[in-house]
């Protein structure tokens, strides 16, 4: 399946509390096989799947069995520790959309297990369909709750249309372009690449420059001024909270409890690098 790692990079690790954005497909299912994700560990962070055509199935170890399908958004909270599965149903022919991480703050990140579904009802304008699936943009405000300020939403934008947002100011952000050609702050981006506007504008224009419909994804939040350590599928603030938390997993702990109904084993944690985790954060702001 191709996966691009649009956040984070190496000039910016997150957006806001984004930090981590994987776009993958169009994938064929009938070629690939599609998704097949074996039970696996999280801390520290929320994960965000928002889909744009497939089917996923959802397990994990506070007892939620749902699907992730086009337009739902379905948010689990790992916070001290969870276990999830993800496999793709077998209606679906194609596979298309994004896995986002947010990092939680320091204050909640060993907060108790959760799951949220949400099912956005779409905002239209001229040129423009808009479903805000955490935040609040054009008039309409999800109620999934997240420990920071956020945005997130995927944009529409017919053939040549124009569109303009009025934003938070204390908010940055970040356009992510799954299709078309969508000019923003004056750059234009293409298919796969993602924006970046900083904070202290209170207007985001949008316009698809191509001659096909654009879908985008829109992400945002204030800065997130905490340094993370990132690893595998671990959130942390030190080298040995990774360690600690790779342990648990490889042991069993009920930090992480259990999956069930997944047909099959728990993933195994990799080898830790020969070297200490290092910390992300952001360029330092003047």
């Amino acid at each position: 399946m191709p996966v691009r790692r649009t956040l984070p990079q190496r000039a910016r690790s997150l957006i806001g509390a984004w930090c981590f954005a994987d776009h993958y497909g169009p994938d064929d299912v009938a070629r690939t096989g599609g998704m097949n994700v074996a039970p696996h560990p999280h801390t520290g962070l929320q994960t965000v799947s928002w889909l744009f055509s497939g089917e996923i199935e959802h397990r994990d170890s506070l007892g939620s069995h749902a699907y992730v399908r086009p337009g739902e958004l379905n948010l689990m909270t790992s916070g001290h520790g969870i276990s999830h599965s993800e496999v793709t149903t077998p209606p679906a022919t194609t596979l298309h959309g994004v896995q986002l991480w947010v990092a939680l703050p320091d204050a909640h990140r060993h907060t108790a297990r959760d799951f949220q579904h949400h099912v956005p009802a779409p905002v239209r304008t001229d040129g423009a369909e808009i479903r805000v699936f955490l935040g609040s943009l054009a008039g309409d405000a999800s109620p999934v709750r997240t420990f920071t300020p956020l945005l997130g939403a995927e944009i529409g934008l017919e053939p040549g249309a124009s569109l303009t947002l009025c934003v938070d100011p204390a908010f940055e952000h970040g356009l992510l372009v799954d299709r078309g050609d969508v000019r923003l702050a004056g750059t234009l981006l293409h298919s796969a690449e993602l924006g970046y506007v900083p904070v202290g504008t209170d207007t985001l224009t949008l316009l698809n420059e191509s001659d096909e419909p654009a879908r985008t994804v829109l992400l945002g939040g204030p800065p997130f001024e905490e340094e993370i350590v990132m690893w595998w599928n671990f959130i942390g603030r030190s080298h040995e909270d990774i360690v600690r938390a790779r342990e648990e997993w490889q042991q069993a702990s009920d930090r992480f409890g259990a999956v069930q109904g997944y047909p099959g084993d728990r993933l195994p944690a990799p080898a830790l690098p020969n070297a200490t985790i290092r910390p992300r954060h952001n360029p330092l702001r003047h």
